[in-house]
């Protein structure tokens, strides 16, 4: 139950259409669905502004479909799958209407149009990086921000990225992306106004340690206004971010 549904449920009640007790049994009966392996939960976009997003990665696809099938009875749309492998992608295909982005590992699932507000750029140092720019721009996407795409602008040729500071200029959050040393995210934070959410990826050589290097690297950044999320997670940055540009969606 989301905001908007529970507005209409009060509305129902003051105008005599439902009783309050009516209407207290479907406020009961509606924070999560025990499904036996899953509890899914119907107030979180009561309570965060976001319907549950699924995990796909060590999921089954009856485990999925079953989640799917309840979501979309409850009337939910644009449900985020990530870490959705090809092949699972493929079975629920057969059975449900999904926008599959293969590079990005991540579904939408009974997709309807949004009206996307405010600005959000997804950049990256380097072409390696884009499976988990995509991630975070199709997250963020969905939750109905606007996604600017800035890609291959790292530090090993500064001027293509300075060849985009007037996109930069109208951004209410930045995703940095990048593997290697991570030195984007300072970069980017030293010349922005705007939060700069900064994702490590796993690409590199051997000293890089499999993200570590440059996860170190965007901790100890000497811009400030950067955060860090976990290796590779595009996802946890492209959430973060569209929250960040709707808060700021709200105040105009």
């Amino acid at each position: 139950m989301n905001k908007h549904e529970l507005t209409k449920l009060m509305e129902l009640v003051k105008s005599g259409a439902m009783s309050p007790e009516e209407a207290v049994e479907k406020i009961n009966t509606a924070p999560f669905e025990d499904l036996g392996f899953a509890k899914i939960d119907y107030h979180r976009s009561l309570r965060q502004g976001v319907q549950e997003v699924i995990f796909g990665q060590s999921k089954s696809v009856e485990q999925i479909s079953a989640i799917l099938a309840s979501m979309l009875k409850s009337g939910a749309s644009n449900i985020l799958i990530t870490r959705l492998q090809p092949e699972k992608a493929a079975v629920l295909s057969e059975n449900f209407k999904l926008d599959y982005h293969a590079d990005a590992r991540i579904a939408v699932c009974s997709p309807k149009p949004l009206a996307l507000t405010g600005s959000v750029i997804v950049t990256c140092g380097g072409t390696s990086d884009i499976p988990v720019c995509e991630e975070a721009a199709v997250t963020a996407e969905t939750l109905g921000s606007r996604v600017h795409r800035v890609y291959d602008v790292g530090v090993a040729g500064l001027h293509r990225l300075l060849a985009q500071l007037s996109v930069f200029s109208e951004a209410r959050a930045v995703v940095a992306v990048a593997g290697m040393e991570g030195a984007l995210a300072s970069v980017v934070g030293g010349l922005v106004d705007c939060p700069v959410i900064a994702v490590p990826t796993s690409v590199g050589y051997g000293a890089s340690f499999g993200g570590v290097a440059a996860l170190l690297s965007m901790l100890n950044s000497c811009a400030s206004g950067v955060s860090v999320v976990n290796i590779d997670n595009g996802f946890g940055a492209g959430y973060l971010a569209s929250l960040i540009n709707k808060m700021e969606t709200a105040k105009k």
